[in-house]
């Protein structure tokens, strides 16, 4: 397979995505959290159009993308926030998804104005014809492993500046690694903020490419955090960038996040997918270590389909 080379974001990359992402987005809120612990909060990227910040990266790979058509690979929330983007910035967008992918975000996917194709036995497929049917004429932006995405992602911490001045610390869902790193980016340039990166335990491909020092293949199971499973792009600029500008990465349980999941319902009437949960299933259960002042959990996505979310709810 050829490796793609993908460049780290530079300072002018971040300033970049923040325009795109302010001028089209609003701020979303952060919520205290008193039931996690003292000086917690949350961040509510649910409330996005799309219902997860991966339109973040979206909207900033695609005003990068000047007009050409673009193909992607996605779980469901990156295509997501690819054709919500290609819509409003007129962009012709090929969404490439796993014939299982969740039919929530397959439904969502629909009623949009992009190119559908479904493809494959899990995300691994999806991506390999993805990048296949880019080579055909195409800019294929990643939705994990790409300046622009990556980028885009950043801007969370963009807001948190205005929105929690101090030190803190900011505990997020870990997949591909595309938010860990433009967190770590972010954190980097902010005195006194760290990030924590928290992954299900049945898709460990990032900490397993820390722990080898390189990109090695992985077991993914069957998670109920299926945004955050698959494995990574060989030479994707995540692994460096995690590796350099996040403070840790954890991971956790099918049944802890079950269990945010019923917390955020209970506690805040906050749905969240299982992915969009797993930050607050490491901070449930132990894992995230704080620094000083505040810390910020981000709760990435909304997007579970109702049957799954009505079974994990009865299910405590």
């Amino acid at each position: 397979m050829t490796v793609r080379r993908v460049a780290a974001p530079t300072a002018a990359d971040l300033d970049a995505a923040w325009t795109v992402v302010a001028e089209r987005l609003d701020r979303t809120p952060l919520l205290p959290g008193p039931a996690l612990g003292e000086n917690v909060h949350l961040k509510l990227e649910t409330l996005q159009p799309t219902g997860s910040f991966k339109v973040r990266g979206g909207l900033a790979a695609l005003s990068r993308a000047g007009g050409e058509p673009v193909i992607t690979a996605s779980a469901g929330n990156a295509g997501l926030g690819i054709a919500w983007a290609a819509a409003t910035l007129g962009v012709h967008a090929t969404i490439v998804v796993a014939e299982t992918a969740s039919p929530a975000k397959v439904a969502a996917l629909e009623a949009l104005p992009v190119e559908l194709v479904k493809h494959g036995a899990d995300y691994d497929e999806a991506e390999a014809h993805a990048l296949e049917l880019a080579a055909r004429g195409a800019a294929y932006v990643s939705s994990y492993n790409d300046t622009g995405v990556i980028a885009g992602q950043s801007t969370i911490g963009r807001e948190l500046d205005a929105q929690l001045p101090g030190e803190l610390t900011v505990a997020c869902p870990l997949g591909g690694g595309s938010l860990s790193s433009g967190l770590g980016l972010w954190a980097a340039a902010r005195a006194g903020a760290r990030v924590v990166g928290v992954e299900a335990e049945r898709s460990p491909a990032l900490s397993t490419a820390l722990a080898a020092g390189e990109i090695t293949p992985v077991e993914v199971g069957e998670t109920l955090a299926d945004g955050l499973a698959g494995n990574i792009e060989p030479g994707a600029v995540t692994v460096e960038l995690v590796r350099d500008h996040v403070a840790a990465v954890t991971s956790v349980s099918e049944h802890q996040i079950e269990e945010a999941i019923r917390f955020l319902a209970r506690a805040h009437g906050i749905v969240a997918e299982g992915a969009g949960a797993a930050a607050v299933a490491g901070v449930l259960a132990g894992r995230v270590s704080r620094g000083p002042g505040a810390l910020v959990v981000v709760v990435t996505g909304r997007n579970i389909e109702l049957r799954r979310l009505a079974a994990v709810l009865g299910g405590a």
